[in-house]
């Protein structure tokens, strides 16, 4: 059975940070593909940051330069630190794991993220 755990969210003041955590278990973690989505009150789910099994990143234009992924394959976990926080960043938070080839993609059941003063 696989299971994503998030931790780590919270209310955060404009200007603060945050780190995300996912736990994965029941996947050969080390081999896939790693990433956080985010959605908003009555906005589509945005892909945030990605990690491939290699360690490439990839970041959502608007959280460049402010938000950091990072991997841990001896504890089957990824990271997602968030600094500079602003209300824009407000959303819950998931965690996904793809396998390889992309032919199945689990998801974590969230965590909320509010940053506001």
């Amino acid at each position: 059975q696989v299971q994503l755990v998030e931790s780590g969210g919270g209310l955060v003041q404009p200007g603060g940070s945050l780190r995300l955590s996912c736990v994965a278990s029941g996947i050969r973690f080390n081999i896939y593909a790693m990433g956080w989505y985010r959605q908003a009150p009555g906005k589509q789910r945005e892909l945030v940051a990605a990690i491939t099994s290699g360690g490439i990143t990839n970041y959502e234009d608007s959280v460049k330069g402010r938000f950091i992924i990072s991997r841990d394959n001896a504890k089957n976990t990824v990271y997602l630190q968030m600094n500079s926080l602003k209300p824009e960043d407000t959303a819950v938070y998931y965690c996904y794991a793809e396998s390889p080839l992309r032919s199945v993609k689990y998801w974590g059941q969230g965590t909320q993220v509010t940053v506001s003063s």
